[in-house]
């Protein structure tokens, strides 16, 4: 019996320490010990696991269903893709999405996923200040002044990222493939109709 109180006292110092030992040393170096080619590769990471994908890049039909476009990703709700007709009276209290997922109506009205690739019709002339204060405080283009990000985009939850993460998206996004698209302006709920 005395071995097994010693044993389980041994057990018990041993989960102790490997449970306050603390997390590991491999750690996301800050951004200005990172080399740009591990900061783009953080962007990329911290873009594909936020989704960004989702709503960002149209669709095209593969094996297993609706797939992000390679040739267009991160481009936005495409230019040429009309809205189609929308009850309005059914979106008073829901929201709906097009086939794409680049769309989004609700009771807001209707918005569309912004182009963020390095185009100039995207991102590439935004400033990395610009990029911040978009998604920090939910202004458009980061302006001040501007609109406000409409739904679906989750800004507040992407205000939460350290300014190391934001930093590497922004990285990221502004080393893709740039794609011409100039996303519609958002329509107000009274337009529908």
């Amino acid at each position: 019996m005395r071995i097994l109180k010693s044993l389980f006292a041994m057990a018990i110092t041993v989960m102790a320490f490997a449970c306050s030992s603390g997390p590991a040393q491999d750690q996301l170096q800050p951004a200005e010990q990172m080399s740009k080619e591990q900061q783009i590769a953080r962007g990329k990471y911290l873009v594909d696991i936020g989704g960004c994908n989702d709503c960002h890049s149209p669709k095209k039909m593969g094996l297993k269903g609706p797939e992000p476009d390679p040739e267009r990703l991160l481009s936005g709700h495409p230019q040429n893709e009309p809205l189609a007709h929308v009850d309005t009276s059914e979106i008073r209290s829901w929201a709906l999405f097009s086939p794409g997922l680049t769309a989004a109506v609700g009771p807001w009205g209707a918005s569309f996923a912004a182009n963020i690739t390095s185009d100039d019709t995207g991102i590439g002339l935004w400033t990395e200040e610009q990029f911040i204060k978009c998604l920090r405080e939910g202004k458009y283009k980061g302006l001040d002044g501007s609109r406000p990000l409409l739904p679906p985009m989750p800004w507040p939850n992407f205000a939460q990222m350290s300014d190391e993460d934001l930093k590497a998206v922004f990285a990221y996004l502004k080393s893709t493939k740039p794609v011409r698209n100039i996303v519609p302006a958002p329509v107000t709920l009274a337009e529908l109709k």
